[in-house]
């Protein structure tokens, strides 16, 4: 599925894969968070509920550009650097185009629809 997406503003091509996770975020569109940093590594906001996790998609290390969805927590985080090794709570959920550094300062994500 393909997605407008704005990052402060600005826009960035990004999609999501096929997955149930990926799936029930598209329900909650459009949504727009507040990101804050974790870790030097991902910026990471909270969608105003927990999404499905089940079927769960088989688990991938997060990877500059992604998109994810950490089921504990029940955060989304953009990842500007490589995350972690796989994790069955990570679910990767779909990719953003846009630079390191543009991800690393966004403060916030508007996450449309395609039209």
């Amino acid at each position: 599925m393909h997605l407008r997406v704005t990052l402060d503003g600005r826009p960035v091509d990004a999609t999501l894969n096929d997955s149930a996770t990926a799936g029930d975020l598209a329900t909650l569109l459009p949504l727009t968070l507040e990101l804050k940093d974790f870790h030097g590594t991902e910026r990471i906001g909270y969608p105003p509920r927990k999404l499905t996790t089940a079927p769960a998609p088989t688990p991938t290390a997060a990877k500059a550009g992604d998109l994810a969805y950490y089921a504990p927590w029940g955060n989304l985080a953009l990842f500007h650097r490589d995350g972690p090794a796989a994790s069955p709570d990570l679910l990767v959920l779909g990719h953003l185009d846009a630079d390191a550094d543009q991800l690393a300062r966004a403060e916030r994500i508007t996450i449309e629809a395609a039209a």
